[in-house]
């Protein structure tokens, strides 16, 4: 006779399965569709034989790399919110709360208005140089004083970090309007424009960032019972939340730098991921890990195919279809408990 136990794990392991089945579908439909139509029988023989053709070149040069991204960007987002509201106890905490992604946003600021770059792959650097001078200035604080960082100090040093550097930005950019110009296209969030010249750069961070994600599972699962009991099961929490706010930084450093702040996904995937899971950390990181990449891809397609030829971006699309859902799964039950 199968153990309740060891049939919810199983299920959970096949729902993972069915979302790693749509995620496989949704990056599909991304290659296919776009603002240019091209058709699927086309699409599909020119995926595995690229002819050098109009549509060959739209599918290797531009949709592939930016599903690749859209990827890589949403599981990031994904497993750095579920990560931080482990971390913090906040069921409310996304990627922005311990300054991360305004520190990217000031290192934009400062490539636009003071060295005068508007590329992508020439502000990336700078972005991810941002979030990473934000998360060690915001653990840096949230550690003085007596004790170590705990939840509450780190919550309350990113925010006061947040509210320096976005005075900072704000003065900047009212002083210098071409670096406003240029800064409210990146601020919307978007994956349009990003090809392998931006991929490449980001990959070993994202790549590291979910490995030690991934590595601290297990400390999570420990520390959830309580500090104390953590450390009777041999976990250090100073050093597991040391470790968490660099796969932070990490995550969602180098996701801001490549497409831009993208609002709601880190906020609202590991919930949906609770839903289904429950607080477990063994299945709440690896669902979020793909059940965010579904979101931001499918909404990136939303984005190119509601208004051809042009494009909406997809931080935009993700706010549009992502809160309504979000608000309707909060009013049918209460959020998943951390």
């Amino acid at each position: 006779m199968v153990r309740p136990q060891a049939r919810a794990q199983a299920l959970r392991a096949a729902g993972l399965l069915v979302a790693l089945g749509v995620l496989a579908l949704t990056v599909l439909l991304s290659i296919w569709l776009g603002s240019k139509d091209i058709p699927f029988l086309a699409t599909w023989d020119v995926l595995w034989n690229s002819d050098g053709s109009n549509d060959a070149v739209i599918i290797h040069e531009y949709r592939i790399p930016r599903t690749l991204l859209g990827m890589l960007v949403g599981g990031a987002l994904g497993l750095a919110g579920a990560l931080m509201q482990a971390l913090t106890r906040n069921p409310l905490a996304d990627p922005g709360l311990l300054g991360v992604t305004m520190g990217a946003s000031t290192g934009v600021v400062i490539s636009l208005a003071f060295f005068g770059l508007s590329s992508v792959l020439g502000y990336v650097w700078f972005a991810f140089a941002g979030a990473a001078f934000a998360a060690v200035v915001v653990y840096a604080l949230g550690g003085t004083g007596r004790g170590n960082a705990t939840p509450e100090r780190l919550v309350l040093a990113g925010a006061a970090v947040t509210a320096v550097m976005y005075a900072f930005n704000t003065a900047v950019l009212l002083m210098d309007p071409e670096a406003f110009d240029e800064f409210r296209f990146w601020n919307v969030g978007s994956l349009a424009g990003r090809y392998v010249d931006v991929l490449l750069p980001v990959l070993p961070f994202l790549a590291a960032g979910i490995l030690l994600a991934l590595l601290l599972i297990r400390p999570l699962n420990a520390l959830a019972m309580g500090e104390d009991l953590g450390r009777a099961l041999g976990t250090n929490p100073a050093r597991v939340r040391a470790l968490g706010a660099l796969a932070i930084t990490l995550l969602c450093g180098a996701a801001t730098a490549a497409a831009g702040p993208i609002a709601f996904v880190g906020l609202a995937v590991p919930h949906m991921a609770r839903l289904l899971v429950g607080p477990d950390q063994r299945w709440v990181l690896p669902y979020s890990l793909v059940l965010a990449p579904i979101l931001l891809v499918a909404s990136d397609i939303v984005g190119r195919v509601i208004a051809p030829p042009s494009e909406i971006q997809v931080g935009i699309v993700t706010a549009a279809i992502g809160v309504p859902v979000f608000i309707a799964l909060c009013r049918k039950r209460k959020l998943a408990a951390l």
